[in-house]
């Protein structure tokens, strides 16, 4: 079992193409001064001691050495010890909306951004529960499978986008009854769903799953998140908005909350609904009902021990550096007399 201890450097990738970006910006710029001094294979004739493919091999092993060093910052651990562990706890499990109107920006950074962020502090606070995950929009699918191993739902919560599923639209209707199926048929009192959306709902089956879990005596509690004025969708690429969603009028689409179909969906099952805000997304009001529900002994396997891995990853990028170092840029004396030679036979 391997594990990541600190992910959180793994936003320090994100570096790593800017300064792609920037290698090839400085290479181009470069080659076009040349280019002005006069003809290109001319002019660079008379640099002959510079080797452009000592510097793209220089700038690779940086790369590399840089992608070392953030791995052994998140420190790879290999677990190496496996225990039967006895815990009491709920099932929970999270119906997050992943549909094109949760990049509306009327939480910071947007609404899926924020929701995300709130349940990475949720999951710190669960202890002994068992957590899964299901993302939606007009389908749903199971993200995490339900599990004590928190850390791994903090990377699968990590990953989540707006691209994961295809079929736009918000089915909480489905997104409900992935979750009654993943449960299982034991007796529902000591399990619940978390459904976070904007409530835009386009499917008509969300009051009926809702009736299936009151059936079941599985909780929904429902968080919505968004305003209820509305806002437009960003069209963003690469991170960057680069206008706003359109309907086949040309009009400006607004998201709008809707909260009377999420508290609908809540009063169901004798669930709450928490309305979403920037200082507080509602998973601590979500918490303390959970907490009245009926806790069961749940068995699991874990591993209880860790071994630290980080030094390989530290000792490659060390390697990596250390001949980024030591290479020169200048064309060596074998090169540089093999092109003489080359010059003086044409």
């Amino acid at each position: 079992m391997f594990k990541f201890e600190n992910y959180i450097f793994f936003y320090a990738f994100i570096a790593l193409p800017m300064m792609v970006a920037i290698f090839i910006w400085y290479w181009l710029s470069l080659k076009r001064k040349i280019k002005k001094l006069g003809e290109y294979e001319l002019t660079k004739s008379l640099i002959p001691d510079v080797s452009k493919t000592k510097k793209a091999v220089k700038f690779i092993l940086l790369i590399f050495g840089i992608s070392g060093l953030i791995l052994a910052l998140c420190n790879l651990q290999s677990g190496n010890k496996m225990e039967e562990v006895k815990r009491e706890g709920a099932d929970i499990i999270v119906c997050l909306d992943v549909s094109n109107s949760m990049l509306a920006q009327d939480l910071s950074p947007n609404r899926l951004e924020r929701a995300k962020f709130a349940l990475e502090k949720m999951i710190d606070k669960l202890q002994g529960d068992r957590l899964g995950i299901i993302v939606f929009a007009g389908e749903a699918y199971v993200q995490l499978p339900i599990t004590t191993d928190y850390s791994a739902a903090k990377l699968f919560l990590g990953g989540i986008n707006t691209q994961m599923v295809p079929t736009q639209g918000t089915n909480i209707g489905a997104a409900i009854r992935k979750a009654l199926e993943s449960f299982g048929k034991d007796d529902g009192k000591n399990k619940t769903i978390v459904v976070i959306t904007d409530g835009e709902n386009h499917e008509p089956e969300a009051i009926e799953a809702a009736e299936e879990a009151a059936k079941a005596n599985i909780m929904i509690n429902t968080i919505g998140i968004g305003s209820e004025s509305g806002v437009p969708i960003p069209l963003v690429t690469n991170g960057i908005i680069g206008g706003y969603r359109k309907d086949k009028e040309g009009n400006t689409i607004v998201t709008k909350l809707d909260k009377t179909l999420l508290q609908d969906l809540a009063g169901k099952t004798n669930g709450i609904y928490v309305q979403a805000t920037n200082a507080d997304i509602g998973l601590d009001a979500i918490l303390d009902k959970l907490s009245t529900l009926d806790k069961k002994a749940i068995d699991s396997k874990m591993y209880t021990d860790y071994e630290d891995q980080f030094q390989w990853f530290l000792g490659l990028a060390l390697i990596f550096l250390t001949l980024e170092f030591f290479i020169s840029e200048r064309v060596s004396n074998f090169l540089r007399k093999l092109n003489l030679f080359k010059h003086a036979k044409a």
